[in-house]
C-alpha cells in the first residue's frame, strides 16, 4: 500500500495565528479558487515544469533535469523572484512530503505544540493525505492530544466532508462574499457550496469560525453586511466571526490597486454587525 504524500508549499513549525495555541501549520499546494485578493497566489497551481522560473533565479537554485524543474534549497536566498516569474501562480520550491515525514516534524516540535493546522492553497484539494494525516494523529498515543484544524474555502462537497469530519476537530471557513455574483467575481466560483459547507459543518459541531474578508467598496456594503448577518442568524448558535482586513500587500492585479481596509472602516463594519445582533466578532489587532 502506498504511503500518502502531500505537495507542500510551506511548513511553519510554530504559529499562534492559525488556530488556538501554538500550532504547526502545513500549507498545501493547489487551490480550486482563483481569488483576486489572495496573499499567496503562488499556492494556487501545480508546477507544469515549463522552466520560466529558472532564468529568474539569481543563485542557480533551480534547474531543469529530465524535463522537471528541480529545486536546491541550499542555494535559495528566499528572494521569491521565481514566484513572480511563474505564469500560472505555481511554486517551483514545493516539496513532496510523506505522511511519516510530516509526523516526524510534529514529533520534533511536540513539546511546544497544541495542534496542527492544514491550510493552503486549499487543504481539501489533497483530501486523501489530509484524512490520513489527521487519522494518524488521532490514533498515535503520543500525538492524540493535538487538535487538528483545517483552514478551508468551503468548496468541498458533502462526500468529502463525510470522510474528513470523523478525524478533524474544527474548520476555519472563509466566506468571501454572500452575493453569488460578487463571490464569483472575487474567486472564480459560485458560493452555494461554500454556504452549504458552513451549514453542514455547523450541524456537525465542527465549524470553528467563519472568516470574512472586508474589502472597501466590495464586501463592506450594507447589502453584504445584512446578508452576512442573516446567514449567521441561520446558524444557531452563531459561530465566531473573524473579520479580516483586506490589504493590497502581496496580491496581484487588479486587486493590487484596491484600497486597503482601515481601522475605522473595520470598526464601522463590526459595529453595524453588532447592531444587527451578531455577538461573537473578532477584528484585527494589527494593521499594515
Amino acid at each position: 500500500m502506498n504511503t500518502p504524500r502531500a505537495t507542500v508549499s510551506k511548513l511553519l513549525p510554530f504559529s499562534c495565528v492559525d488556530g488556538p495555541g501554538n500550532r504547526l501549520v502545513l500549507f498545501l499546494q493547489g487551490c480550486n479558487f482563483a481569488c483576486l485578493t489572495c496573499h499567496n497566489p503562488h499556492t494556487m497551481a501545480l508546477c507544469t515544469h515549463c522552466g520560466d522560473c529558472i532564468p529568474a533565479c539569481p543563485t542557480g537554485a533551480l534547474e531543469l533535469r529530465a524535463g522537471r524543474v528541480e529545486f536546491d534549497p541550499a542555494l535559495c536566498t528566499q528572494c521569491d523572484d521565481c514566484l513572480r516569474a511563474c505564469p500560472i501562480n505555481a511554486n517551483p520550491m514545493v516539496r513532496e512530503m510523506s505522511l511519516p515525514e510530516v509526523l516526524d516534524v510534529l514529533r520534533e516540535n511536540l513539546p511546544f505544540l497544541d495542534g496542527i493546522t492544514v491550510s493552503g492553497g486549499e487543504a481539501t484539494t489533497q483530501l486523501k493525505f489530509l484524512v490520513a494525516l489527521f487519522a494518524a494523529v488521532k490514533y498515535a498515543p503520543d500525538l492524540a492530544h493535538l487538535s487538528c484544524l483545517v483552514d478551508s474555502n468551503g468548496y468541498l462537497g458533502p462526500g468529502g466532508w463525510a470522510r474528513l469530519l470523523p478525524v478533524v476537530d474544527g474548520v476555519m471557513l472563509d466566506i468571501k462574499a454572500l452575493d453569488a455574483e460578487t463571490h464569483r467575481r472575487l474567486t472564480g466560483q459560485d458560493n452555494a457550496r461554500v454556504l452549504d459547507s458552513a451549514r453542514l459543518l455547523h450541524a456537525a459541531g465542527k465549524l470553528q469560525e467563519i472568516r470574512f474578508l472586508v474589502i472597501p467598496g466590495v464586501t463592506d456594503t450594507e447589502a453584504e453586511i445584512v446578508a452576512l448577518t442573516e446567514f449567521l442568524h441561520e446558524l444557531d448558535p452563531a459561530p465566531r466571526l473573524r473579520l479580516n482586513a483586506f490589504q493590497a500587500h502581496g496580491v496581484r492585479p487588479p486587486a493590487a490597486v484596491w484600497p486597503t481596509a482601515s481601522r475605522d472602516g473595520m470598526e464601522a463594519v463590526a459595529q453595524r454587525l453588532s447592531d444587527l445582533g451578531v455577538m461573537r466578532i473578532e477584528t484585527p489587532t494589527v494593521y499594515l
